[in-house]
């Protein structure tokens, strides 16, 4: 079994899932991302659609703009790394768009699977000092819902890589 997806079963069993139909819009999947980098601009990077992006969302409430997620993805080194991290939504602009802001800790995580991220980049720098390559995320987007369960987005993560990606709710 593939190592990634045996990370994302054991993730997904420790999240208490809910049978009740209001539960339906607590949970979203992010995957497809493209990515490209604008600062610093490096066309050795690992970009556009190779960057295997896949994450899981759980809002902490039915009210709640706060989102916990869990994920993992290519850095621009190639490197596998883990991301976990926290969604708010800025700004409901009407019921198909809202701004949303990540913040999160992207790098090195205890599993084999995710022990080598720190080989290049600013992963590096912060493996030298600290011993764990890892970076924090700050990421920007405006979403648009195509409809109640399939959305897309597009946004940036700071200091300028460009990122669009899909996201589907259940």
């Amino acid at each position: 079994m593939n190592p990634h997806l045996f990370t994302f079963i054991l993730l997904l069993s420790l999240i208490p899932f809910r049978t009740s139909a209001e539960s339906l819009s607590l949970y979203s999947m992010n995957t497809g991302s493209f990515l490209y980098h604008l600062v610093p601009y490096d066309p050795d990077s690992h970009q556009y659609f190779g960057n295997q992006y896949f994450s899981i969302e759980r809002k902490f409430s039915e009210e709640s703009d706060y989102s916990l997620m869990v994920g993992t993805f290519l850095n621009s080194q190639a490197n596998r790394c883990m991301l976990i991290g926290v969604r708010k939504d800025w700004y409901q602009v009407n019921d198909k768009v809202v701004i949303k802001g990540i913040y999160s800790y992207a790098g090195e995580f205890f599993f084999d699977a995710f022990d080598d991220c720190g080989n290049g980049g600013i992963y590096k720098t912060s493996k030298e000092k600290f011993g764990v390559g890892f970076a924090p995320y700050i990421y920007h987007a405006a979403q648009y819902n195509l409809t109640d369960y399939f959305g897309v987005e597009a946004g940036f993560i700071l200091p300028g890589i460009i990122v669009m990606s899909m996201q589907w709710s259940f």
